[in-house]
């Protein structure tokens, strides 16, 4: 394995623009083909320039993760200014151009003021992008959900699971209560409702049964996304043991009772992420990509088509369409689907006809010591730095080096810079920042001291 050497981590620069004539989805194809990822099943340069990019708007969490990958300063660091936040949207629309999926999150996105997110939010819709909210849920009411609706927010992913440590729940069935109470949150409002769920030896037993409640719940939840616990971040814990993307891969299958193709499309490097698409009728899972050629097929005639993934008539509306304006991909649908059909007949005769969809997604994040150099120039999950996209990974390994500097603004004609430690503006350009970690601000690993400090200067 060639990994990055502590030198080479350090050196790693955010993305610049592409260079004139270079389209970011070419771009991605160049990535893709430099390091041996370009085939039929890559979606990134095909169909898409990213498969998403992290807007990281506070840097502060109501909950405090084992394996969480927050700098140990966050909790000490001020959120940085709305207009320091359009112009790293601005900065992805540039990147990547419209249609690219944006990740509003932190930290917790909520705790940021209301008013500011769907600022934020709409600001996002308005440059013809994705907005989706990543949250541990707490403060995402109902109502609130309902004004991220209107501003433009397209998907929702609410992370529950045992690293987050709330109290009163021991086990992973305990937490389907608060997963449930979520879900009956986003019931009926135009949001593709996602669950992500860290897996680690603390919960890997319940992987299976944590799949089978996804799919008793398919009819709200879209895709339900499992992340490797990495060495990484302020987190405590930072053991896999037994815990690989091959064995939560296995976990998903047993939980859906079904062998699903986890390598027909995905995107960016196969070692980092895995995706495979279900079918649900009365509670069966039935594998959408058992037929590796002609998703191959399909994802390559159909990489120009945008799906509206908060409306799933109109989505489908758009697959008909298309169908029926390329007759032998239509035949080739059709087949396939009227075996499917009669293979899950006795199931959708009990379901009345109803069925549903659920992916599934197993992302392996990488640990900050051992960055493997060609996952990491083949990403397809990018962060927003103040200077540019970067691999969230390597942003990972050295987050204050983009945390703990000032912002410039622009205020009444005059050049002003946010202290992200103060919190406030000034005229002159600090030399150095320090963060003061105390009991108070303490997470992670630095919860277990006393009182220590960290000083970072300044680029």
């Amino acid at each position: 394995m060639d990994y990055l050497t502590a030198e080479e981590v350090r050196a790693w620069q955010p993305y610049p623009l592409a260079p004139d004539g270079v389209t970011p989805r070419k771009r991605a194809r160049r990535r893709m083909e430099l390091t041996g990822q370009w085939a039929p099943w890559q979606a990134l340069g095909r169909r898409m320039a990213i498969g998403c990019v992290a807007l990281e708007i506070t840097q502060r969490c109501n909950l405090d993760c084992t394996y969480c990958y927050l700098s140990e300063s966050s909790e000490a660091l001020k959120d940085i200014p709305i207009e320091e936040v359009f112009r790293r949207v601005d900065m992805i629309f540039e990147h990547y151009g419209a249609g690219t999926g944006v990740q509003v999150t932190g930290g917790d996105p909520t705790l940021r003021k209301r008013d500011e997110l769907l600022q934020i939010v709409r600001y996002i819709k308005s440059k013809d992008m994705r907005a989706s909210l990543f949250t541990n849920g707490i403060k995402a009411t109902r109502s609130l959900l309902e004004a991220l609706c209107e501003a433009g927010l397209e998907d929702v992913a609410f992370h529950v699971d045992l690293t987050q440590r709330r109290k009163g729940y021991n086990t992973e069935a305990e937490l389907n209560a608060v997963r449930q109470a979520y879900i009956e949150r986003a019931r009926g409002l135009p949001l593709s409702v996602f669950f992500n769920t860290t897996a680690y030896p603390g919960n890997f037993h319940e992987l299976p049964a944590l799949v089978r409640f996804f799919i008793a719940n398919c009819d709200v939840v879209r895709l339900c996304s499992f992340q490797l616990g990495a060495d990484t971040g302020r987190g405590v814990q930072r053991q896999r043991v037994t815990v690989s993307a091959e064995t939560v891969l296995a976990a998903i299958q047993e939980g859906a009772q079904a062998k699903l193709n986890f390598g027909a499309a995905s995107a960016g490097h196969s070692a980092c992420n895995r995706y495979a698409y279900g079918i649900v009728c009365n509670g069966r899972v039935y594998d959408f990509y058992g037929d590796p050629a002609f998703v191959h097929k399909m994802l390559a005639a159909t990489a120009h088509l945008k799906f509206d993934r908060a409306d799933k008539r109109r989505a489908v509306a758009t697959m008909i369409d298309f169908l029926l304006r390329n007759p032998r991909l239509l035949a080739g649908f059709a087949s396939r689907a009227a075996k499917a059909a009669w293979s899950g007949r006795r199931d959708l005769l009990a379901a009345k006809g109803k069925v549903g969809k659920l992916s599934f997604f197993v992302h392996n994040f990488m640990d900050a010591c051992q960055l493997d150099r060609e996952r990491a120039e083949a990403c397809s999950f990018m962060v927003m730095t103040p200077q540019g996209p970067m691999s969230m990974c390597v942003h990972n390994a050295k987050r204050d080096d983009y945390l703990l500097v000032p912002a410039m603004l622009k205020k009444e004609h005059k050049v002003m810079f946010f202290n992200p430690v103060t919190g406030r503006l000034q005229a002159d350009k600090p030399d150095k920042l320090a963060v003061t970690v105390t009991r108070k601000n303490a997470r992670g690993r630095a919860g277990k001291t006393s009182q220590t400090s960290a000083e970072h200067i300044s680029k």
